[in-house]
């Protein structure tokens, strides 16, 4: 792989927290491994012009239906940047994490773009340690990130 085949990014991500602890969560997988699936956080990347926290109500409406101002995101959860393959590319991703506290959700695929519709398959709602238990996580750190989540959510809503 060159270095041309590297792309660096910018993404906001959203950790919808039920009433029950659960987190929302997309399962999907690569377009050039279509047998390899997981499961992963709704988000993508920051566009031109757009805040972070802008990004972030903007991919929950399209990849999952959910209207939420930026206002009421709060403070970020956590920042990371990590390192994955997608699409043939090495991705150097940093990341900011939003937990946000959910009652009901009707999940709508409706708004998604043309590459999500092609390789997400369903929507869960998951605690980190049943996530974990899989071994299905896209990535190392999301059970970890879900708990944090839930704690998140837990705490605002006793306050």
């Amino acid at each position: 792989m060159t270095e041309s085949t590297v792309r660096r990014r910018t993404t906001a991500r959203v950790l919808p927290v039920r009433p029950d602890g659960r987190v929302l969560l997309l399962h999907g997988w690569d377009p050039l491994k279509p047998d390899t699936t997981y499961w992963f956080t709704i988000g993508g990347g920051v566009e031109d012009g757009e805040t972070i926290a802008d990004a972030a109500c903007r991919e929950l409406r399209e990849e999952v239906g959910i209207e939420l101002p930026a206002a009421e995101l709060g403070t970020p959860l956590a920042t990371s940047t990590i390192e994955f393959e997608y699409g043939g590319s090495r991705i150097i991703q940093h990341q900011t994490f939003y937990a946000v506290a959910v009652d009901r959700v009707d999940v709508t695929f409706a708004n998604q773009e043309e590459i999500e519709q092609q390789t997400i398959s369903e929507h869960g709602w998951w605690y980190g340690d049943d996530l974990e238990a899989t071994g299905l996580a896209a990535h190392a750190t999301i059970p970890g990130l879900l708990r944090q989540a839930t704690d998140a959510i837990t705490l605002r809503r006793a306050s």
